[in-house]
């Protein structure tokens, strides 16, 4: 009896330690805000050989990763990767909602109960107080306490949610003084290698030079003319082109807001992740850390130049190397067997509506602010008075106390309004809060709608557009301009998704993979019970030998 219990002791003991040599030292987590899946395809050509080919040709393409909710922003996004849910679960229905104790419109990562630390500026009150499950950080940090978290961004929605609860450090960027900051939720004081790394004069060097293009211009053949129409203008210029004088910006507009515009925010965000290595010393001893970066600069400048221009190439192409320059770090500093990354999107972007209208391509501008003029209008010609309270989103809140005043059906308030905006042009569907309670998932946009829908912070009516169209408050010249995300449709939801490094097999699958399903992989992969409210599932062919 005693040898059987001496071997099984042995054997647990052996079990355990065989899961600890087989996880990683370090997970990588790479999030890039706003690309589109092609682009790793479109620009290959003009990659280098270890950034984003490295990833596909000696690691793990997921060719198929897709978003099964609506809006695909970059609040629910990051929130769905790290927590492996959607937003019905998690709670961050958008980068923004109206909150109905506060009636006022909040940020999903916004905290007037912290404080901030390394700045005294508006941008450091937040926190992941929002987020209602446990992201796969959070659950590393409770089996493994001694494992370590660090997160950064520009954004600090892109910092905040993948660090989660317990993140050991959460940075995100000020724009008021181009620092590296966090609240109180994380740090009572800022570490001393963030306060040195802030003191470099790094964004003050770039913005006295200027940023042209990497390549020559003729060179650019995956993008439409540098001068184009469908593009905003930055301050200072007059045409939307190349080179871009960023000392002579810099004396029109806020520095440090130019600065996350131009290609060298995404250096500064990786120069950041690689102190952080050496700093918080990750992937330096048996328990598996993790490291979180999100890349905010493709978004930003995605928004102002659109899916086509040669400012997305060129920053794709510069981004390229930050890549490698990250992989070169990771194998020099953890070990090049020794660590796993993965590398994916929040959302893609839909091209410019009005070069597809000029293209005769399905898509246009459906102007809200019109619709809900009409919308109101109608309303209180119904029942007497308005009891829309506000649009975002395109989920429409209605004014529950007036409802119950009025002894209203708040029910048949909501058929009323879902029944006229259905008859707005380019609206594709309509769908109440009672709907996605109480219906079978009768079709696929109705599915990621729900999955989309938290009731304390959805709407009461929520609406979607058809292929091709963005909301615009009212219609300008500049209205026309520039472009956006947040729809079920293929340009918003299909993202890259690439696995690379420790027992990683090289390969592709073809197969749907839903974004929440990197959380489920990466359970398996650190040996850890799954985050709680997770839905994805595992890639198995990431588990092949």
């Amino acid at each position: 009896m005693k040898n059987i219990f001496f071997v099984l002791i042995l054997g647990l003991l052996f079990s355990t330690n065989a899961q600890q040599i087989n996880s990683p030292k370090l997970v990588v987590g790479i999030v890039i805000d706003q690309m589109c899946y092609d682009y790793i395809y479109r620009y290959s050509n003009k990659f280098c050989d270890k950034g984003f080919k490295e990833l596909i040709l000696n690691g793990f393409n997921c060719r198929n990763t897709q978003y099964n909710y609506i809006p695909t922003y970059t609040g629910p996004g990051h929130a769905s990767i790290y927590t492996g849910t959607t937003p019905s679960n998690h709670g961050i229905v958008g980068n923004d909602w109206y909150d109905r104790d506060k009636n006022k419109l909040i940020n999903c990562v916004e905290d007037s109960a912290v404080k901030p630390v390394g700045t005294s500026s508006i941008y450091g009150f937040c926190s992941p107080i929002n987020l209602k499950t446990n992201t796969i950080t959070d659950q590393l940090k409770m089996t493994y306490p001694n494992s370590k978290v660090i997160s950064m961004s520009i954004k600090n929605r892109g910092a905040i949610l993948p660090g989660g609860h317990l993140s050991d450090g959460s940075y995100w960027y000020d724009y008021d003084t181009g620092d590296f900051i966090t609240s109180t939720f994380f740090k009572e004081q800022m570490p001393d290698w963030v306060k040195k790394f802030n003191e470099d004069d790094f964004i003050e060097k770039q913005m006295k030079g200027e940023w042209n293009t990497i390549l020559d211009m003729k060179e650019y053949v995956e993008s439409r003319s540098d001068n184009s129409k469908y593009e905003h203008l930055l301050p200072g210029k007059k045409t939307p082109t190349f080179p871009y004088d960023l000392n002579f910006m810099s004396q029109i507009g806020n520095k440090y807001e130019l600065f996350v515009y131009t290609p060298f925010a995404n250096n500064y965000l990786t120069d950041f992740a690689i102190e952080s290595i050496d700093n918080e010393g990750l992937g330096k001893d048996g328990q598996t850390d993790m490291l979180c970066i999100s890349y905010s600069t493709p978004d930003i400048l995605g928004h102002a130049f659109g899916p086509y221009s040669v400012e997305i190439e060129d920053m794709y192409i510069r981004l390229d190397l930050e890549i490698k320059k990250l992989i070169d770090n990771l194998n020099k500093k953890v070990g090049e067997d020794n660590f796993v990354l993965f590398l994916t999107a929040d959302h893609a972007v839909v091209p410019v509506p009005q070069y597809l209208i000029d293209n005769k391509l399905p898509g246009g501008y459906f102007f809200i602010d019109e619709c809900i003029k009409t919308l109101r209008d109608s309303v209180i010609g119904k029942y007497g008075e308005d009891l829309v309270l506000i649009q975002k989103n395109l989920n429409i809140y209605l004014n529950h106390n007036r409802i119950n005043d009025l002894k209203l059906d708040r029910i048949e308030v909501s058929k009323f309004v879902a029944k006229l905006i259905q008859e707005f042009d380019a609206v594709k569907s309509v769908y109440t809060a009672d709907q996605l309670y109480s219906n079978p998932f009768s079709n696929e946009i109705l599915d990621m709608v729900s999955k989309g829908y938290h009731y304390r912070e959805s709407g009461d009516v929520i609406f979607t557009l058809e292929p091709g169209y963005l909301p615009k408050s009212t219609d300008s010249y500049l209205a026309r301009r520039g472009t956006s995300h947040g729809s079920a449709y293929s340009y918003d939801t299909h993202v890259p998704l690439l696995w690379y490094g420790k027992n990683i097999p090289v390969g592709e699958v073809f197969r749907k993979i839903i974004i929440s399903d990197i959380s489920a992989t990466l359970a398996h992969i650190l040996y850890i019970q799954n985050p709680n409210s997770l839905t994805g599932k595992p890639i198995l062919e990431l588990f092949k030998k």
